[in-house]
C-alpha cells in the first residue's frame, strides 16, 4: 500500500484562527494516525490577499498547537511554470477555451444564496477557441458533472485555484486530502482536471464547518479571532470536540504537545459529525 501523505494548505492572508485549526488538527491527526506524513503547501498565487509576513505567523501558531510537519513547505509562487505547463497539456488536447465574460457579468450568473464560490456557468463562450491575449481559460467539464465549466487561467495569466491544487497535489504526493466541507465541489473540480492530466488521484475527507454566532463561516475576510499560544491547549481541546473526538477531562491543563500526541491514539474518523458546528 502507498504510505499515507496528508497536506494542510494555507493562504497566507492573516494569521490562523479557531476554523483554521479544525481543519489543520483533523488532517494532522488523520496523517499521523495512519503513521504518515504530514506536508504543508502555502497558496500565496493571489498575490492582492497575500499580507507580509503571514506565512511565518501561520508556521508559529501550528508550532505553538503542537502540529508539526515534515519537509520544507511548498510555495505555489515558485511553481509557476508547472502550472503554465498544466496549461498548455489541457490546450493541447482541447480541453480549454477562451472566457472574456467581466466579473460584473459572472457575478450576476450566481443564483440568489448559492454558496460554492465558483458560479454556476451557462457556457456563453464556450464556442469562443483559443485566445491571443486578455481571456480566462475555462476548462470544459464533461457532459452529466454537477458543475460547470470553470477557470483553469485568469485573465491576467495567473492559474486559478482549481489548477494549481491539482498539480500540487500529485508534485507533493499527496494521497490523502482532509479538509472543510465547503471544498466538496473544488474537490470534483480538481479529479477532473487530475483526470485530464493523467495525476493520481487522493482520497478526500470532508470535515464540518465551523460557523460564527451569526451563521457565517468563521474566516479571515470576516475577521475571526486569530489564535493565541497562550490558549493553546484549550484552542485543541475545542478543535477535538469538534470533530468528535473523545477529549481528556484534564486536557486544558496538558501541555499541548502531549495533548496532539494522545488525540493520535483517540483519533475515529468515523466519529466526525456531518453537521456544521456554530461557536457561542
Amino acid at each position: 500500500m502507498t504510505r499515507y501523505v496528508g497536506r494542510f494548505a494555507p493562504t497566507p492572508s492573516g494569521a490562523l484562527h479557531f476554523g483554521s485549526l479544525v481543519t489543520a488538527l483533523g488532517s494532522w491527526l488523520d496523517a499521523r494516525a495512519s503513521g504518515g506524513s504530514w506536508l504543508l503547501r502555502i497558496d500565496d498565487l493571489d498575490t492582492a490577499r497575500v499580507k507580509a509576513g503571514a506565512d511565518a505567523q501561520i508556521l508559529h501558531q501550528l508550532d505553538e498547537h503542537g502540529l508539526n510537519w515534515d519537509g520544507i513547505p511548498r510555495r505555489q509562487s515558485e511553481h509557476l511554470a508547472e502550472y503554465q505547463d498544466a496549461v498548455e497539456r489541457l490546450q493541447k488536447v482541447g480541453l480549454l477555451y477562451a472566457c472574456r465574460c467581466t466579473r460584473a457579468q459572472l457575478a450576476a450568473m450566481i443564483p440568489q444564496g448559492q454558496d460554492d464560490p465558483e458560479p454556476i456557468y451557462p457556457g456563453t463562450c464556450r464556442d469562443a477557441g483559443l485566445p491571443d491575449r486578455d481571456a480566462a481559460l475555462r476548462f470544459r467539464v464533461p457532459s452529466g458533472s454537477p458543475i460547470s465549466d470553470f477557470v483553469v487561467r485568469r485573465r491576467d495569466g495567473a492559474p486559478a485555484y482549481q489548477l494549481a491544487c491539482a498539480v500540487d497535489e500529485a508534485a507533493q504526493g499527496i494521497t490523502d486530502v482532509v479538509r472543510g466541507a465547503d471544498l466538496m465541489s473544488s474537490g470534483i473540480r480538481q479529479q477532473l482536471l487530475m483526470q485530464a492530466l493523467g495525476l493520481p488521484i487522493p482520497r478526500y475527507r470532508h470535515l464540518p464547518l465551523v460557523l460564527d454566532p451569526s451563521g457565517r463561516k468563521l474566516g479571515k475576510r470576516n475577521e475571526s479571532r486569530p489564535l493565541e499560544a497562550a490558549e493553546a491547549s484549550a484552542n485543541v481541546a475545542a478543535a477535538l470536540a469538534v470533530l468528535g473526538q473523545a477529549v481528556p477531562v484534564e486536557a486544558q491543563r496538558l501541555p499541548v504537545s502531549d495533548l496532539t500526541r494522545a488525540a493520535i491514539d483517540r483519533w475515529r474518523p468515523d466519529q466526525i459529525p456531518s453537521t456544521p458546528h456554530k461557536v457561542t
